[in-house]
């Protein structure tokens, strides 16, 4: 009696201990899934370049809300807290974050990062334009990523810094950045042959905001606009009457206005130069899941086709 009551004793003991070690190794599993690097990115545009490189392999956060401007934001309290705990941070630069109420200078100095060290601009290597013509600092075009050569510039940027905080998925970035350049080339192509066929005479693409310069360089396209950059002056009657004044007497079939900025000044000219509002093209962010535009790719394959065949009808 005593040895069964011995041999019960020791299969519990035996099984506690196997509990135990399942446990311990679920928590090793746990912890190793728990191991993705900390991605924060200052807008919804970086962040959709940066998940088709990183799918998830990241835990990522992006600031800046979509449709929202990034030109002046106000950071929450979720913001905050998720640029102190990142790894890497990835920002446009070009004056965009940095510039008019320097929202990211604060929140990265906030959080105690080091440039280059915990936060990159992802515009390194863009061949900059400047607003106003002047070739000085502070007076960059932030708005690169509307020409897809500068996409994919910020593509390979992103997955340089990826693969340096996190080398064990580097084979990872490397495919899924080659697959993703190869559709953005493709349709780089696409818009070059489109552009190159509409008349000289029609060509001319005209927003509120002056942020289509990097487009019209690469697809030789002038452009217009009533104001050069977002600030606070917006819309002013001198700057919607030196548009007018441009704009009559030519042969432009069609005006755009951009989703992030009120339409009530392009309304105006429209009004009194009896060209149409073709339609709204994405320039400063991606529209929300589910609708025309929702990521890079998307949105810039619809400001093309918009563009194209307002432009040219």
């Amino acid at each position: 009696m005593i040895k069964k009551y011995k041999n019960i004793l020791i299969t519990f003991i035996a099984l506690g201990t196997i509990v135990f070690l399942v446990g311990c190794s679920n928590k090793k599993t746990d912890q190793v899934t728990d191991k993705k690097i900390n991605v924060v990115v200052t807008n919804s545009i970086l962040a959709d370049i940066t998940k088709n490189i990183a799918d998830d392999k990241i835990n990522l956060h992006s600031i800046v809300p979509v449709g929202k401007d990034p030109h002046e934001y106000e950071p929450l309290p979720v913001d905050v807290q998720k640029t102190s705990r990142a790894d890497l941070i990835f920002y446009n630069g070009l004056n965009l974050e940095t510039g008019g109420n320097a929202w990211f200078t604060k929140l990265v100095n906030n959080a105690n990062k080091k440039e280059n060290i915990d936060y990159f601009p992802v515009s390194t290597g863009v061949e900059v334009i400047y607003l106003e013509g002047k070739n000085t600092e502070g007076k960059e075009d932030p708005h690169a990523w509307l020409n897809l050569e500068n996409g994919i510039i910020y593509a390979k940027n992103i997955e340089q810094q990826l693969i340096n905080k996190d080398p064990a998925n580097e084979e990872f970035y490397k495919k899924n950045l080659e697959k993703y350049i190869n559709k953005l080339k493709k349709l780089d192509d696409i818009a070059k042959v489109k552009f190159s066929s509409i008349p000289e005479s029609q060509k001319m693409i005209v927003t509120s905001e002056g942020c289509f310069k990097y487009f019209s360089k690469a697809y030789n396209i002038p452009s217009a606009y009533i104001w050069e950059i977002n600030t606070e002056e917006e819309g002013t009657p001198d700057q919607i009457k030196n548009l007018v004044r441009k704009l009559r007497g030519t042969n432009l079939r069609a005006l755009f206005v951009e989703s992030s900025v009120d339409k009530r000044s392009m309304k105006t000219v429209s009004k009194d130069t009896s060209i149409p509002i073709y339609s709204t093209l994405f320039t400063d962010s991606i529209a929300e899941n589910g609708q025309n535009g929702d990521s890079y790719y998307s949105m810039m394959k619809w400001n093309i086709e918009q563009i194209y065949t307002g432009l040219s009808k």
